[in-house]
């Protein structure tokens, strides 16, 4: 499935901020710009608050229906101050920001997350979730073409399948 840049890599970001709950600036930091984000160095400060900002972002993929995750969404949209306005910075075509150019770090961290996950939350609201695994907790965004991800990762869909198939093997035998 394509989303558009917010709902696409702004999600992304806002699910790796959720999962790098112990990472260190430059671990955030590259997360970020691997994502998309156009920012090239956090402070220390500033990793802590999208840390902290992080763990708020989390109850959106935590929320077992739309109507609590889109009350979430807007709270997120309210609390960064989004104010959407069209840029055309570093020779790119025309597209959305939520914050202006002006805006620090933390500031754009947050506007970019919280409209990724509005975008999300509108055009999509069931393709974002925990996993499944039992005794993992990460969040993923679902990108799969049926929209039917459970698992953060192969690794942890691996993990169940396996456990399944030999508590079958034990229970048969």
């Amino acid at each position: 499935m394509h989303f558009n840049p917010y709902g696409g890599s702004a999600a992304q970001v806002a699910a790796g901020l959720v999962n790098l709950q112990d990472a260190a600036p430059a671990e955030l930091l590259a997360m970020m710009r691997e994502a998309g984000m156009s920012i090239t160095r956090l402070s220390a400060a500033e990793a802590a608050d999208a840390i902290a900002w992080g763990r708020r972002l989390r109850a959106v993929f935590e929320a077992s229906d739309v109507d609590t995750r889109v009350g979430l969404v807007n709270r997120l949209l309210a609390d960064s101050a989004c104010r959407p306005y069209v840029s055309r910075h570093n020779g790119m075509p025309a597209h959305l920001h939520y914050a202006s150019e002006d805006a620090g770090r933390t500031e754009r961290t947050r506007a970019y997350t919280a409209g990724g996950l509005a975008h999300l939350a509108c055009e999509d609201p069931d393709r974002m979730g925990v996993c499944a695994r039992e005794g993992c907790g990460l969040v993923f965004v679902d990108t799969s073409r049926n929209g039917r991800r459970r698992y953060c990762s192969t690794r942890c869909a691996t993990r169940v399948h396996v456990a399944e198939h030999r508590a079958r093997i034990e229970s048969s035998a």
